[in-house]
């Protein structure tokens, strides 16, 4: 679900260090290295990812390995560095014109649906969730994302709802991106039917609470937002 800059996370998280590639073959050994642990973890899973046998798929020496990569937190938190990456950019395209409650509750809805095919689509992502979740600076990485991507969605309610209490709405809006990821989590780990109908759930609460300023404002007997749009 998708956030303004890396700079709190470099804070946040401390990163391993890793060779920075500067030559084209060098960038061409550690996709090669990526990819072949995408392939073993989507095969056997994060937990039974082993630094030598991706040194052996990959074709090199498991000390050349380590100049890439020290560790195999390090090879998942690459993993997950480009998927959110990814999805950040999504986000920020997706609710940077949001103007309105109509706009706002169509980007979102958009942004979930997006979110969850790429899930489905991308069964390996269950697995590198799986394996942050093992690890507390992984787990510290996740975590700032969520706050970045809560910072972007509070940003597009508070342009569509002014005279809402800032606080409460980054609060709302971070946990409604944390429940997110987990509910994203759940539904790609339960079969498919189940899954869409806990998907849909979500969708449901999730689109209420964030539509919850306009009956404030409602109540308040502001006539800036129209709550009946949809």
């Amino acid at each position: 679900m998708p956030k303004k800059t890396t700079t709190g996370l470099e804070h946040t998280v401390s990163e391993p260090t890793r060779r920075n590639p500067t030559q084209q073959r060098s960038r061409e050994r550690q996709e090669r290295i990526l990819a072949v642990a995408t392939k073993l973890i989507a095969t056997k899973g994060s937990d039974s990812l082993k630094m030598s046998e991706i040194a052996e798929r990959s074709e090199i020496s498991i000390g050349s390995l380590y100049q890439y990569f020290p560790d195999k937190s390090s090879v998942i938190r690459t993993l997950a560095e480009r998927f959110n990456a990814e999805s950040r950019r999504c986000i920020e395209t997706a609710l940077v014109a949001v103007q309105d409650a109509q706009g706002l509750r169509e980007a979102y809805s958009d942004l979930l649906e997006q979110y969850y095919d790429i899930a489905q689509a991308e069964p390996v992502m269950r697995d590198i969730w799986s394996g942050m979740q093992a690890d507390k600076q992984l787990l510290a990485l996740e975590l700032e994302e969520s706050r970045v991507a809560g910072s972007m969605l509070a940003d597009a309610m508070l342009r569509v709802f002014p005279g809402s209490d800032t606080q409460q709405v980054a609060d709302t809006a971070f946990l409604i991106w944390q429940m997110g990821e987990a509910t994203m989590r759940l539904a790609i780990t339960c079969g498919p039917e189940e899954g869409r109908r806990l998907f849909e759930a979500f969708k449901r609460m999730s689109l209420a609470e964030l539509m919850t300023p306009a009956s404030a404002l409602i109540s308040s007997g502001s006539s800036e937002v129209d709550p009946t749009v949809k």
